[in-house]
């Protein structure tokens, strides 16, 4: 095979891989793409995940619950900023609703892997169970990014480690991050 024709080969390699991942899973109308979690720090009892939901359909659906076997529970969250000061709190269920995108990113909607049971290593893949009201039960797996990582950074660290984690902070110390106001869990 000349040089070219490797080159050729490689590319057409590289690009059916990329084509093959363009929607991650996929159940009836939904679909859940770019599922990503940081790595934990050392004694870090949480994590945080995120994701695109893409529902399809011509009706509404709903993520119910969110299990995994690497945490003792997982819940559904949202941040919220009121007169400068962040504030996280547990939300039922997350409503997609038709032909619409749902994005769980920092500072919005995001998943909150509760007492986890092992540290979160960069390159692992976590895998997770998505409970939705009508497309069912979706097994789903969450690719681990580095502890620094931004979303939209092409990988970039984020250099502030003063809050090191963008809305995650040292999560198993979040008395100390300034403006962060955890509130009060409803269930």
């Amino acid at each position: 095979m000349t040089l070219r024709k490797y080159v050729l080969a490689a590319a057409l390699a590289l690009a059916a891989h990329g084509a093959a991942h363009a929607h991650d899973f996929k159940a009836g109308a939904i679909e859940i793409d770019d599922l990503w979690m940081r790595a934990t720090a050392p004694g870090q009892s949480v994590g945080g995940g995120y994701m695109e939901i893409d529902n399809d359909g011509k009706q509404a659906d709903r993520l119910l619950s969110i299990t995994s076997p690497i945490a003792d529970s997982v819940e559904m969250h949202e941040t919220r900023t009121e007169n400068g000061v962040s504030s996280m709190r547990a939300t039922g269920p997350v409503t997609i609703p038709p032909d619409s995108e749902i994005k769980f990113a920092p500072g919005g909607y995001h998943l909150m892997f509760l007492k986890l049971k092992q540290p979160l290593k960069q390159g692992d893949e976590i895998p997770a169970t998505l409970v939705f009201e009508h497309a069912g039960a979706v097994d789903v797996r969450f690719k681990v990014k580095p502890i620094g990582y931004k979303a939209g950074s092409g990988g970039a660290m984020n250099h502030d480690m003063g809050h090191g984690m963008g809305d995650m902070g040292n999560m198993g110390n979040m008395g100390s991050m300034p403006g962060m106001n955890h509130g009060t869990m409803q269930r």
